[in-house]
């Protein structure tokens, strides 16, 4: 057998002639507590150094806000051409992605990270385009303020009573090689304010009367400088974990595992941000995990809107997403934390559960299961959504199938009754062949009603086909109250039960 030798000379031809894979560019992002506080001088002042020292830098898009000072820094330097987009009434100026492409500079400058594109662009939201820069080798400069933050959107919208539509996820940060913490002191930033140096005069008077008050302003500074430093930190963190992991160690000591339980609450977006905030401050894994029961796929628009919001809320996050199948909602947790070695657990707390059963029952449930995990609860500020009512409260689902199911079954058992009857078989025997009949049908049917019906007018047929003499319906029920309960009993629960063997059937397909 001839054996076939690669010629090394050749394969290292074959190799070299292989494209290079394009080095990822560098993100640093210039982060504030507020408007004014000099991030997109702080980003000019850094890339007119750059280049300064030859690198060659171009500004993709700078707001300058019609300040002068941020204008004189563009000086002299390239200002690539926005695109323009016609839109009702004016034209908009956006940052051209393709333009900065072709292109091709060092390093582009980018304003305002957060921005949301106008229609006819190729992304959404600007950080988007950002991240098309960087995979084509190009390094970014760019600004956002603290409160566009996804995960710090509560803790915002708490101190500034305004709600936040323009968010980025903290994933765009981990992704960043520098993240430059641009501050200044609340008073000064107020001062700039009054001197008509961040807004023009009505604008400012505007902002001073509302975001731009003394404590608001504080402690935006203070969760913007939190948040700088645990960057820091888990940036810290991972060089250490890479290093261990070249030199043969292990690559994690001890890693926490947060797990956040999804649900359609209201308030569930809040404990994925919480959530997701604890994940960062432990440098732990994250895990969202949703618990699919009978009853979700009976979820209503708005519940099921706001479920795959959480979803993908958690997904922007970072978490891992997991959905597990069952009716115990803490076992099924429970199995999941100790499978996956989860170190704690957060969940929201809403009024009540399903059926009425209190929340509180639903954690010490949690505990019991799990008494080694920390369990955390973010407390529910928002009403809760009006869920659907118990199964028995609903009105019932009717077909004509189904009635032409019980129908027969009804005719069918009458006539194996006259069979055993003209066999000369007692009642019991007759009475045993409808409570068969009661019970297929329960099977059959999709809606406890009827098999209830068919277990009364069974009662009746029995009355007039086979009982000497007849009387009236309430009259044999009176006497034989047992048999009816019996019928009347099966009807129902098998009824229940094999809508709940149908579900988990649905569900294991699923899960398969």
């Amino acid at each position: 057998m001839a054996i076939h030798q690669t010629d090394p000379d050749a394969l290292l031809r074959q190799l070299s002639a292989l494209p290079a894979k394009k080095p990822r560019g560098r993100l640093r992002i210039y982060l504030g507590y507020a408007a004014g506080v000099g991030k997109t001088f702080a980003m000019l002042g850094d890339a007119r150094g750059d280049r300064k020292n030859g690198a060659d830098v171009a500004a993709g898009y700078v707001e300058p806000h019609g300040r002068p000072a941020t204008a004189a820094l563009l000086k002299g330097l390239e200002v690539l051409p926005p695109l323009k987009i016609p839109g009702a009434g004016a034209e908009r100026k956006e940052f051209d992605l393709d333009g900065a492409l072709r292109r091709r500079p060092e390093i582009v400058l980018v304003d305002d990270l957060a921005h949301t594109n106008a229609r006819g662009c190729r992304h959404k939201k600007r950080y988007q385009d950002v991240e098309e820069l960087l995979q084509a080798g190009i390094s970014v400069y760019t600004t956002v303020d603290i409160r566009h933050v996804e995960s710090l959107n509560d803790i915002v919208v708490s101190i500034t009573g305004a709600a936040v539509r323009e968010r980025i996820p903290d994933s765009v940060f981990d992704r960043a090689d520098q993240v430059e913490l641009v501050d200044i002191a609340p008073d000064a930033l107020i001062d700039r304010l009054q001197k008509g140096e961040v807004y023009r005069k009505n604008k400012a008077r505007r902002a001073l009367r509302h975001s731009f008050t003394r404590e608001k302003l504080t402690a935006l500074r203070e969760v913007a400088l939190r948040y700088a430093a645990d960057q820091s930190s888990r940036a810290a963190a991972q060089r250490a974990l890479r290093g261990r992991a070249a030199d043969g160690g292990p690559a994690s000591y001890g890693k926490e595992h947060i797990l956040v339980c999804l649900s359609s609450a209201p308030s569930n977006a809040k404990v994925v941000r919480a959530a997701a905030r604890m994940a960062d401050a432990f440098h732990g894994a994250f895990t969202a995990l949703f618990v699919e029961t009978p009853g979700t796929r009976e979820l209503e628009g708005a519940n099921r809107a706001a479920l795959r919001g959480n979803l993908r809320l958690a997904e922007q996050l970072g978490a891992q997403i997991a959905t597990v199948y069952g009716e115990d909602i803490p076992e099924q947790i429970a199995e999941y934390a100790k499978v996956s070695r989860v170190s704690k657990i957060v969940m929201g707390r809403t009024g009540h559960l399903k059926g009425g059963r209190r929340k509180s029952g639903f954690v010490d449930k949690l505990i019991s299961l799990a008494p080694n995990l920390d369990i955390y609860i973010i407390p529910d500020t928002q009403p809760a959504r009006r869920g659907r009512a118990p199964r028995f409260t609903r009105p019932p689902r009717l077909s004509f199938a189904d009635a032409a199911k019980s129908a027969a079954l009804l005719a069918l058992c009458t006539l194996i009754a006259f069979w055993f009857a003209s066999l000369g078989l007692d009642d019991a025997n007759l009475i045993t062949v409808y409570i068969l009949g009661v019970l297929v049908d329960a099977m059959v049917t999709n809606s406890w009603v009827y098999s209830t019906v068919l277990a009364f007018l069974s009662m009746h047929l029995f009355d007039l086909m086979f009982l000497t003499p007849r009387l009236p319906l309430w009259s044999y029920l009176s006497g034989y109250p047992v048999s009816f309960l019996v019928m009347l009993s099966a009807a129902l629960i098998t009824s229940a039960l094999t809508r709940r063997v149908k579900k988990q059937a649905r569900q294991s397909a699923q899960k398969a």
